[in-house]
């Protein structure tokens, strides 16, 4: 079986320390959990469509921001379920109170037959990248450090 595929994009900010934008996965499993719960926006690639264009589409569907800036290719990471995130990194601010993501279905709660819809992502905060690496899904960490040697840091 063929893993999923997604892209995704970190966007970065630099000032007196390099600052990251992660978003809080939404639904009931991840509502109360902080560490390791933390993602770069990211989602599935269609079928036909361009890596990079994926996951500027995604971002913006996740955030409802479009980043403009030039992108630096991270590479990729396989997530513990097998899916297979490639990812950029883009310089950029947001305002993290405009964040408006899409929703998805579920039933909850689970076994209720009730359909509750959910944002893919509830919430989304700039992290600091010690704090990143605290927060972020343990499978994306290697975007981090693709990030800080693409800006030379460290």
């Amino acid at each position: 079986m063929t893993p999923a595929i997604s892209a995704g994009i970190l966007l970065f900010r630099l000032g007196p320390a390099v600052n990251v934008l992660l978003a809080h996965m939404g639904g009931p499993f991840w509502a109360r959990k902080d560490l390791g719960a933390w993602t770069i926006p990211k989602g599935e690639v269609e079928p036909g469509e361009e890596l990079l264009d994926a996951a500027r589409r995604e971002f913006r569907e996740e955030t409802g921001f479009t980043p403009a800036g030039a992108p630096i290719p991270l590479g990729h990471v396989k997530q513990a379920s097998g899916k297979v995130v490639h990812a950029w990194a883009i310089e950029g601010d947001f305002d993290v109170a405009l964040l408006k993501s899409n929703t998805f279905s579920m039933e909850w709660p689970k076994g209720s037959g009730t359909m509750a819809e959910f944002p893919e992502i509830d919430r989304a905060e700039w992290f600091t990248m010690p704090d990143a690496r605290a927060r972020i899904v343990k499978g994306q960490v290697k975007l981090l450090d693709a990030l800080e040697a693409a800006l030379h840091i460290k």
